[in-house]
């Protein structure tokens, strides 16, 4: 995430300083971050196939997985750089909307969820933008922010391997809101709608963050 690589820690003694290579490009950390982009879309053809759950699980989860692991490598080394500060959220972003969308396209999701998660980061996104471009500020990532996007993560892994069902709750026999009626669900739908919820309420702190920093400047 953003604040992982904006906020380098650890030894100073053993790791540069990391304006040093703030302009650096063929950085382990950066390398990595490619090779997360590049398996998106290999994640998303794999899924949108319908052949094989298990091979798109693994893709999904390895590119969900290093995003922690470049930015240990960024923090430990010293080697936070500008192209991964802005790579790296943006992967993040593809990943998650290679993800969701694939998994309606599967039927495994209502369409009312890629709609709002989509709507949201289009939002953020230009708010993300005019606060760099215009006001010269980053928008830090919240607490709030990464828990939504593990929930998502998590859910989303779980649909993809499609596995395990649980129970339903028997309430409203819908489409739009699998898991609620009678039929059995996969599990990870719950983690979902926990996810779109924080979501909602994550870009809602967003963008006070946003228009306090606005009447600030």
């Amino acid at each position: 995430m953003v604040e992982e690589h904006d906020r380098p820690r650890g030894d100073a003694g053993n790791a540069p300083p990391a304006d040093e290579h703030a302009r650096d490009i063929y950085t382990i950390a950066n390398i990595i971050t490619v090779l997360r982009l590049i398996l998106v879309p290999l994640f998303f053809t794999v899924l949108i196939s319908g052949q094989n759950n298990g091979l798109a699980f693994l893709l999904f989860t390895v590119a969900a997985s290093t995003d922690w692991l470049d930015g240990q490598i960024a923090r430990k080394t010293g080697t936070v750089t500008a192209i991964g500060k802005a790579i790296d959220p943006l992967v993040d972003r593809l990943l998650i909307a290679s993800g969701v969308i694939g998994l309606y396209v599967e039927h495994r999701l209502p369409l009312w969820i890629p709609l709002v998660l989509v709507a949201r980061d289009l939002v953020l996104g230009y708010g993300v933008w005019r606060l760099e471009t215009v006001y010269h500020r980053r928008m830090a990532v919240t607490i709030a922010g990464k828990i939504t996007t593990a929930l998502l993560l998590i859910g989303f892994a779980d649909l993809i391997l499609y596995w395990p069902t649980v129970p339903g709750l028997g309430l409203i026999d819908s489409p739009a809101l699998p898991g609620f009626g009678s039929e059995p669900a996969v599990l990870g739908i719950w983690f979902v709608y926990a996810g779109v919820a924080m979501s909602v309420g994550s870009a809602i702190g967003y963008s006070s963050i946003f228009w306090k920093t606005v009447r600030e400047t």
